[in-house]
């Protein structure tokens, strides 16, 4: 038969289009085309596949005319991981799959070609897979490295293959010939200490003090709420960060397969780990390039930092020191919990989702304090305002909560109860974002910090006297219109809390909004309620 059809996946961010790669072999002038808007590592392919057929002993039509159309046409289409699907449509196409005993059923084949004949691994199989799943189609082919990761889809039929030789003997269902293992991406752990492990052996119990600051890290846990921790050095800022996911209950299945998928585009997922249970946490340097935080890259679009912290937390530590369009480019995702990355004729989005936690000192010292017998700042008054202005204006309109870290120090630590383990409070925020979800169950959002503005004034509005203490501070200009939402949404998540403590549903009061409206301003918190709220 001188034409063929099989499927494979484009990759557009973290979103699978399913591609029909069709080939034609008949008699011509002698040549190969490629129609459907590749890119130029996608038409290198038609050499690749050519070398690769001849060396599996297999039959390359070298007196034929080939062509070879991407569909749909319109789409763009890069990466290498094409070569399987164009391999196997052209050996269709000749005829040389036509056996009573091949496979009729329609499969998805990924995978990059080798000269030899073998396979090499392709990033983003899981998002692939998944949309091979949604079109319907249950069986994939994939190289052997990627097997389990593609086994993570349910339903699936996957074969782990080495070469082209195999999936031809497969496909006809013959016993398939030995190959050399295919090697592992270089985006596979090498090392075998990378410093994640340091971050598990940390609990919110050895931090001593800070009540109103632990108290404020509950709340951004329980209901996904940016945070903002300034204070002088040594305060306790990073320390505090680092322990905000050991308060963080385990990913929901929803979650745990859009964040391995997130990793599998970045090409940072071990498959042999399996789904990924527990929210993230990363940490860039403040030197880090836009591309690296927000994602991008030469060829396929690859998720930056705050995409692979999607559903964990992205800490910024020193946040003044981060480049401006790094700082900028972070009011997308604040508000939208997504990334759109466009380019050219390309426009990807990527989920972001992730808890924002920023750092900074209060001038470039890390010196400077209100108090003059204690201030020990030497920078001039222009340079600690230039300082200060990075963690102003929009961005820090879009913070849900401000904390100024003093941290705890001698007779003061003997002041406060014994501290809670990271485990109590975790039961805490996971009890409450429980609640959560009840309530947004039929809805396309999990917490309150996600919630629109105008579904949160139709169907969970603040009334009473809640409502006029919102109404009042933004009359006198305290607030924005976006930062009274933010303060609703804060108050749902502290009753929220409350009525896990309490055993019984609580709707946001006054005293709710009080809180939620001093751990936006960042002013000091009344110690009897939140030592009371606190446990």
């Amino acid at each position: 038969m001188p034409f063929a059809t099989t499927h494979t996946v484009a990759l557009n961010g973290a979103l699978g289009h399913l591609i029909d790669v069709q080939a034609d072999v008949s008699p011509g002038q002698v040549n190969v085309t490629m129609v459907g808007r590749a890119d130029a590592a996608l038409r290198e392919g038609q050499e690749r596949i050519r070398m690769a057929i001849v060396n599996s002993d297999l039959r390359w039509p070298a007196t034929k005319r080939i062509t070879l159309l991407l569909s749909p046409a319109d789409l763009p289409k890069s990466g290498t991981h094409f070569d399987l699907a164009m391999a196997v449509a052209v050996l269709a196409a000749d005829g040389q799959l036509e056996h009573e005993h091949v496979d009729p059923r329609p499969a998805v084949f990924v995978g990059e070609l080798t000269l030899s004949g073998g396979l090499r691994p392709a990033m983003g199989v899981l998002p692939m897979v998944l949309a091979a799943a949604e079109r319907g189609i249950d069986v994939v082919y994939v190289p052997e490295p990627q097997q389990e990761e593609a086994r993570l889809v349910p339903g699936m039929e996957v074969y782990g293959v080495r070469s082209l030789a195999q999936v031809v003997a497969l496909l006809r269902h013959e016993l398939p010939p030995n190959a050399p293992p295919v090697a592992p991406t270089s985006g596979s752990q090498l090392l075998t200490w990378r410093g994640e492990e340091r971050l598990d052996e940390l609990d919110l119990a050895d931090l001593h003090g800070l009540v109103d600051t632990k108290y404020a890290l509950e709340v951004a846990a329980a209901g996904g709420h940016p945070l903002l921790l300034s204070g002088p050095k040594g305060a306790g800022k990073t320390s505090i960060a680092e322990r905000l996911p050991t308060i963080l209950p385990d990913l929901t299945p929803e979650e745990s397969l859009e964040l391995t998928a997130v990793h599998s585009l970045a090409g940072t997922l071990d498959p042999a780990a399996g789904l990924l249970v527990r929210p993230p946490f990363a940490a860039p340097h403040h030197d880090a390039s836009k591309a690296s935080i927000v994602g991008g890259g030469q060829g396929q679009v690859r998720p930056g930092e705050i995409s692979r912290a999607h559903c964990g937390v992205l800490f910024m530590d020193e946040f003044p020191l981060f480049r401006s369009d790094v700082i900028e480019a972070l009011r997308q995702p604040l508000e939208s919990g997504d990334i759109t990355i466009a380019r050219r004729e390309e426009s990807v989005r990527l989920p972001a989702r992730g808890l924002l936690v920023l750092a900074a000192n209060p001038c470039p010292c890390g010196n400077f304090a209100l108090d003059p017998k204690a201030n020990r700042c030497n920078c001039a008054d222009p340079v600690r305002r230039a300082y200060q202005a990075k963690v102003s204006g929009p961005i820090a309109d879009r913070i849900d909560i401000t904390r100024h870290v003093r941290g705890a120090r001698g007779a003061q630590r003997d002041k406060f109860r014994p501290p809670e383990s990271s485990a109590v409070v975790r039961e805490r925020v996971a009890a409450a974002r429980e609640r959560q979800r009840e309530r947004f169950a039929d809805c396309s959002w999990r917490l309150n910090s996600q919630i629109p503005s105008p579904r949160l004034k139709d169907a969970w509005p603040i009334v009473g006297a809640a409502g006029q203490l919102i109404d009042n501070e933004t009359y006198r200009g305290r607030l924005s219109a976006r930062g009274a939402v933010r303060v609703a949404r804060l108050a749902w998540t502290i009753a929220d809390l409350d009525s896990v403590r309490s055993g019984r549903d609580v709707l946001p009061g006054a005293s709710h909004v009080d809180t939620a409206l001093r751990l936006r301003a960042g002013e000091p918190l009344e110690m009897r309620v939140v030592e009371d709220r606190a446990g």
